[in-house]
């Protein structure tokens, strides 16, 4: 039967030394993150809303346009453009970051396993025989062969080793890795709103200019049409030459004006590839952008009912900007510590042995205990720059943050006034394509009738063609100041990210 051992007074030193670490422990320095407080809107401005207007909180906002083409181009850029790809690697980056800063909380177990072989001349060992030589008749080399030897050395041992957070660098450390984390995820999630933001617009701009080439087209078959039936009408002298080159001179106007046209849809159509990350040979041979038409798109009704105060918690661009804030004010935590004094503890388990037979025997057993503190004494003001930098850095990590709100509320503003001058000016742009509408028909008829010159008729024609180009124009300003507005509110967004 065993007696239980005496404690031993050797151990009190390290003992005693942990418990004031234990004590220590909660001693953390550095400043604790604050919320900046900046002055919030209690509303927005009434003549810049629509209270009347149905309100939703919408996530998918872009599927309210009702576009199948739109939902599949913005699905594929969530999924394989290029700027969100970095995006996805910073994130991956940070959350191995994390998991440095979590493991360093915890102690190192580590091992360690040797076999040596090793023969010790006796040449080299410091024996001085002249003394033994006046007595008796030695061989010096012979004393050295003797002294030779070959030795076998074999040891196993387990080793810990574990930092005592005495001043919460460890714990900022981590805090400060956290917040890093979050800061990527949310600056994914800023990438893919602007992202999407950029999808729509793009694809509304580009249906707008498919609309206006579809009109220059017809227009221009009608022009060309013209020409020809006034061709006929001056082979058989009822109209004058002049009438003649002045409905050629419209038509080729026209026809001069058509490849400009042309050449932005294809701008379009190669912008909006790079932004669902198309390959080069998608690109150019296979970009598939829908067989709808601008009209087609439905105009979401409504906006967010998103207050302002809301904003700092839904834009996902100030979330990171808050993120990378916290993380500022953590390190200057870890600024801090590193001028004080750290206790480091360590202790090894083994065993060591000339013999594999005694390897594991019990007197070949080993193992050791000790503790470190170390710290600066003179380092020349390092430390302290250390601080200084970690707070500068800080100053300006808030300045961001508080830039970012800034920049985010004028962008609503911005935002909410272009949805509303938006959907005024193509009403007034209706009300008056419907004026000119009139105006054709009634200078076609007069000339028909002779009541009007070819040149009125035709100023009639160009008109109505200008009208019909700048409501496709409104009707784009108005889907996409509707895409702007949601973007610019936070839409899409989801506000508990994932880790």
């Amino acid at each position: 039967m065993h007696r239980n051992r005496p404690w031993s007074p050797r151990l009190k030193p390290f003992t005693t030394a942990s418990a004031l670490a234990l004590l220590l422990a909660g001693c953390a320095v550095g400043p604790e993150y604050q919320t900046p407080d900046i002055e919030l809107p209690e509303s927005w401005p009434a003549h810049i809303t629509l209270e009347q207007q149905a309100r939703d909180d919408w996530h998918r906002w872009w599927q309210r346009f009702e576009d199948p083409a739109l939902n599949r181009l913005v699905e594929r850029a969530s999924e394989d453009n290029l700027e969100l790809a970095i995006q996805l690697a910073r994130i991956r980056e940070a959350r191995a970051q994390l998991g440095f800063a979590d493991a360093e909380r915890f102690p190192t177990v580590g091992y360690q396993a040797e076999a040596n072989r090793e023969r010790t001349p006796g040449a080299a060992l410091p024996i001085d025989v002249q003394p033994v030589q006046e007595l008796l008749p030695i061989d010096v080399q012979s004393v050295q062969e003797l002294l030779t030897s070959t030795n076998n050395q074999y040891s196993l041992a387990a080793s810990l080793e574990y930092e005592i957070d005495l001043w919460g660098r460890l714990a900022n450390q981590r805090a400060a890795a956290m917040a890093a984390l979050q800061e990527s995820l949310f600056a994914r999630d800023a990438a893919e709103l602007g992202v999407i933001g950029d999808v729509v617009t793009t694809y509304v701009s580009l249906k707008s200019a498919e609309a206006q080439q579809a009109l220059m087209e017809e227009t221009l078959a009608a022009y060309q049409e013209t020409y020809r039936l006034q061709a006929l009408r001056f082979e058989h002298g009822d109209i004058s030459e002049l009438e003649l080159r002045q409905a050629e001179a419209e038509w080729r106007n026209l026809q001069a004006e058509l490849p400009s046209l042309k050449q932005q849809v294809e701008t379009l159509r190669g912008a909006l590839g790079t932004l669902v990350g198309m390959s080069p040979d998608e690109l150019l041979t296979t970009l598939d952008t829908g067989t709808s038409r601008l009209d087609d798109l439905a105009q979401p009704v409504g906006i967010p009912a998103v207050m302002p105060s809301a904003m700092l918690q839904r834009r996902p661009d100030i979330r990171s900007a808050e993120a990378a804030l916290i993380a500022a004010t953590a390190q200057i935590g870890v600024a801090e510590a590193n001028r004080l004094p750290s206790l480091n503890l360590s202790s090894f388990l083994g065993t060591a042995a000339a013999s594999t037979s005694d390897l594991f025997s019990d007197v070949a057993r080993t193992w050791g205990v000790g503790a470190s503190v170390m710290g600066p004494l003179f380092d020349f003001g390092r430390s302290q720059s250390g601080v200084e930098s970690a707070e500068a850095l800080a100053e300006q990590a808030e300045a961001q943050y508080r830039l970012t709100v800034l920049t985010a509320f004028n962008e609503v503003r911005d935002a909410l006034y272009s949805y509303d001058f938006s959907e005024r000016r193509l009403a007034a742009i209706d009300e008056q394509l419907e004026a000119v509408a009139r105006t054709r028909e009634l200078a076609v008829l007069m000339y028909d009738q002779g009541q009007v010159s070819q040149l009125e008729r035709l100023d009639a024609e160009r008109n109505l063609l200008s009208a019909r180009l700048a409501q496709a124009g409104a009707r784009r300003e108005q889907l996409a100041a509707t895409a702007t507005l949601f973007k610019a509110l936070g839409g899409g967004w989801q506000e508990t990210p994932v880790y």
